[in-house]
């Protein structure tokens, strides 16, 4: 039977922590505060809009013709908290979570009681919040939170493990099942993850049964993930599928980086792609080319649109086959260019969004043209520059820390490090690559290596005597 004293101490430690991430999750939200309204990108309106679709063909069979393109379990998972009505509860969401996973990452690096760490967590969550774009992706309606909370859980599960109790790692798993199933570039990337770091503890000196031992239920996690999203997709379409209705993101690519044009306009008197007939309307542009109003996509017909569909992988590896150094020069150069571009510039106004808003969420109109960024008042331009050269200075305080972080490789600091890096490469060669460039898709992930450099200082000085590159 636990002492009372005992007792005590765990209901203190419980109340630490409760009030610690209520008080992050609040600094996170600032910006819908600011905003006055949930920050909202075009995606955000067919997420709120899809949700109750696909519920609707779930629980009432009453089946829709088209369920939109984007992740239906995002969708689902935040219906509960919207239902159309408001968005707030949302955001909450997603704040809560972020401090959560933050706060268990913070609390992984070493033994410091709650009380003690609890001022260090919420400085490092402030700073963040006001330097880089972690508060902007809690505070926006789109699962883009979600991947670097995946990230984190996934190092949490895989490496700092035994710093976690049995509630809050079956709570990470089914995190991180909502977060892979919430987007393509989760899963990809999660799937990544779980490859390398297997292959690393393959090679790894000591502990190699027990660092595979604990990657195994978070890649089986991915793969019940992807099972979920092949299932409904078949249920709701009548075919298994990972993406749904989704767009030629990849022939776009291809396209607009040369080789697709130059592919056919050589070979189109040989085979007929769909693509052939529409040589003047080509786009140099995939943002152009899926979604401009003169945008080769949005103007095809249903059945040219389904035949680009099934001629999209077939087109793509005979471009590839035809001009492989070419292809591959443009998608390095994607790949830097992406890795360097993680502004907010992509959070302004949106006619398009604000016409959605009356079959969407018609009660939340009003508010939401009062808010700053119907009024493209947000301060996004001065909020990037910021962010740009707090990403700079956290890289060259983490080079500063290396030997810091040698020295501390029997703790899962070095561990934290690896994901990190990792996953913000890996989405900048997945987003640049695959889809276009922009600067939300980088942007959602980079905060990260400002978290880092704060988690390493945050190490550093519960160990004040040792000094990065000086010896104890």
């Amino acid at each position: 039977m636990p002492l009372p004293g005992t007792q005590k101490s765990k209901a203190v430690v419980r109340a630490w922590s409760i009030a610690a991430v209520l008080l992050a999750a609040l600094t996170l939200a600032w910006p819908a505060f600011y905003n006055g309204f949930p920050i909202l990108y075009p995606d955000s309106m067919t997420y709120l809009d899809d949700g109750r679709l696909v519920a609707r063909a779930l629980f009432l069979h009453r089946f829709s013709a088209y369920y939109g393109m984007r992740s239906f379990i995002y969708s689902l998972g935040i219906l509960p908290f919207h239902w159309n009505v408001s968005a707030w509860p949302v955001v909450a969401l997603q704040a809560i979570l972020a401090a959560w996973v933050l706060w268990l990452t913070v609390r992984s690096i070493g033994p410091v009681r709650p009380q003690r760490m609890a001022p260090g967590y919420l400085t490092l969550v402030v700073l963040l919040s006001i330097f880089t774009s972690l508060s902007w992706y809690a505070s926006l309606v789109l699962p883009d939170i979600l991947g670097p909370m995946l990230y984190l859980s996934i190092y949490l599960l895989v490496f700092a493990g035994n710093t976690l109790a049995r509630a809050e790692r079956w709570s990470l798993y089914v995190l991180s099942w909502w977060a892979i199933a919430s987007h393509a570039t989760h899963l990809m990337l999660a799937a990544g993850l779980c490859a390398l770091l297997a292959t690393l503890a393959l090679f790894a000196r000591g502990n190699r049964r027990k660092r595979l031992q604990s990657i195994g239920p978070v890649a089986l996690v991915v793969l019940i993930a992807a099972l979920a999203q092949l299932a409904l997709n078949g249920y709701l379409y009548g075919h298994p599928s990972l993406n749904g209705e989704r767009p030629p993101f990849l022939a776009a690519r291809i396209v607009s980086d040369g080789p697709g044009r130059w592919y056919l306009e050589r070979h189109c008197g040989e085979v007929k792609w769909v693509l052939c007939d529409h040589l003047d309307r080509l786009s140099s542009d995939p943002d152009n080319f899926l979604w401009g109003d003169d945008g080769l996509w949005q103007n095809l017909s249903e059945s040219e649109g389904k035949r680009l569909m099934q001629e999209e992988m077939p087109f793509v590896l005979a471009t590839v086959r035809a001009y492989p150094r070419e292809q591959l020069a443009r998608s390095a150069a994607n790949f830097w260019d992406q890795l360097r571009v993680f502004g907010l510039f992509d959070l302004g106004p949106s006619s398009w969004m604000l016409d959605q808003f009356q079959p969407v969420m018609p009660a939340a109109r009003t508010s939401y043209l009062a808010s700053r960024q119907a009024r493209d008042a947000l301060p996004l331009e001065e909020f990037s520059s910021l962010q740009f050269w707090v990403v700079i200075v956290s890289l060259l305080i983490i080079a500063a820390f290396l030997p810091y972080l040698w020295r501390r490789r029997s703790s899962p600091l070095p561990g934290l490090a690896g994901v990190i890096f990792a996953a913000v490469i890996a989405n900048a060669l997945a987003t640049g690559t695959l889809s276009m460039v922009e600067d939300r898709f980088q942007s959602r992930v980079v905060w990260l290596i400002p978290f880092l450099a704060g988690v390493l200082i945050l190490d550093w000085l519960n160990r004040p005597r040792t000094l990065p590159g000086v010896k104890a």
